[in-house]
């Protein structure tokens, strides 16, 4: 790939990355898992009241990063600040989030002030202790209560971002971690989260409002990313956005529903149900209808569940088995025009994003259709957006165990790192 503009070779700092994160396997494996409980559960909680500014800092707390050790300053690779910031339900209400933002030891060698990226999580689950914010300081906590295992994955590429000087925050999206279901592909909720994000920490950095900024997320992040990029303009025309890279994004959620079904994963359409149920009452009526006794209980426990769990409670199953017509989801949906009104409108593409896209779509793809990110793509590009696309070759394997899901995200690690520090020192 070579030295990026910035100074800094996203090869060379991903051998670092991965030093670190081996390390803190070995070392953790003489660990005991911290739990839920011990995650300051308070902070979660809002107040009774607070800004309804977009983007203003609600609390906020020092959060230990892996192998940190609490107390020390300028640690590598970054100083991290737990965060809860407002943003806005769907309404336009304002909304509490929480969120890490994390300001790196590496100074930003590019152009101009050190810039901000913000990670959008890709699925974690919907249970309040899968927030990334709970598991900074360990990507793993296991609560043997529920019982439950949450896992953080965005080490790879937030410590890239880091080890290039590029200060990261990392949303927990409405919902997660704070009361109230967490609203998981809502189009409209997921890309507020990221913007105000941004602004958020740009607050924590008393950085200027103009600094750079850029999202970045996979699969659920990735639809978040998009989303952020092409709300921006309108929604946070404040922010100074660079780039956008949005891998493997949900765009259009009836595709994804049909490819997901009968997949590990099943699980997540019932995430999807459960948050637009919440912003959409005329769905209840609908699914108290369509669903039996069972779909409405699968429904309820993956609500506070984290994936991994979901996806070994209802792996492989299909959605035929949740419907009293022995239909697939999909199909009840298009018999009900105010259930497809709800999914149409969480479409990704209907806006221009105003600043430089990468997307990335793999052919093989066993959770996110192909064909849609490539729809998204073409959708931008007719409103004159920049847009660029990665084609991810990976033969299937394994189809329907999230395989060919899973390793296109390592693949395009690098060169989505180097498209976004590039833009950023542009």
């Amino acid at each position: 790939m070579g030295r990026t503009r910035g100074g800094f070779s996203a090869r060379s700092a991903l051998r670092r990355v991965a030093t670190m994160v081996v390390t803190g396997v070995v070392v953790g494996a003489g660990l005991t898992v911290a739990t839920p409980a011990a995650q300051a559960a308070d902070f979660y909680t809002p107040p009774a009241s607070f800004s309804k500014e977009p983007g203003s800092i609600i609390r906020s707390q020092p959060s230990p990063l892996l192998l940190q050790i609490p107390g020390i300053k300028n640690q590598w690779p970054g100083t991290a600040t737990r965060i809860m910031y407002t943003s806005s339900y769907q309404d336009g209400k304002p909304a509490a989030v929480t969120g890490t933002v994390v300001e790196p030891t590496a100074p930003w060698r590019g152009k101009g002030a050190r810039p901000t990226v913000v990670l959008g999580p890709g699925t974690v689950g919907q249970g309040d202790q899968c927030a990334g914010s709970k598991l900074m300081s360990f990507p793993l906590a296991i609560d043997p209560l529920k019982p439950s295992i949450a896992v953080n994955y965005t080490a790879l590429e937030m410590n890239l971002m880091l080890l290039n000087g590029v200060r990261v925050v990392i949303t927990d999206y409405i919902g997660l971690g704070t009361p109230g279901i967490h609203t998981y592909v809502n189009r409209r909720e997921s890309g507020a989260a990221m913007l105000d994000a941004a602004r958020a920490a740009l607050h924590v950095a008393k950085a200027k409002k103009d600094a750079p900024v850029a999202f970045s997320g996979y699969s659920q992040g990735g639809g978040a990313a998009a989303s952020a990029a092409e709300m921006a303009s309108t929604y946070a025309p404040d922010l100074n956005v660079k780039a956008t890279y949005a891998g493997a994004p949900p765009a259009d959620l009836g595709k994804v529903i049909d490819r997901i079904d009968g997949s590990f994963i099943v699980g997540g359409i019932g995430y999807a149900i459960n948050g637009l149920t919440a912003r959409y009452p005329a769905l209840k009526p609908i699914l108290d209808s369509e669903t039996t006794a069972n779909g409405r209980q699968v429904l309820q426990r993956v609500a506070t569940q984290c994936i991994g769990d979901t996806a070994l409670s209802f792996g492989f199953q299909r959605t035929t088995q949740w419907t009293r017509t022995g239909e697939s989801l999909s199909k009840v949906i298009a018999r009900h025009p105010e259930a497809q009104k709800v999914v149409d409108e969480q479409r990704i593409g209907k806006l221009k994003p105003n600043a430089p896209v990468l997307l990335e779509g793999s052919f093989n793809d066993d959770v996110i259709p192909y064909g849609q990110v490539r729809t998204l793509r073409d959708d931008w590009r007719a409103q004159g957006a920049n847009v660029r696309m990665i084609h991810d070759g990976t033969p299937p394997i394994f189809p329907g165990l999230v395989v060919n899901h899973a390793l296109p995200l390592l693949g395009t690690l690098l060169p989505s790192a180097n498209f976004l520090l590039s833009e950023l020192n542009s």
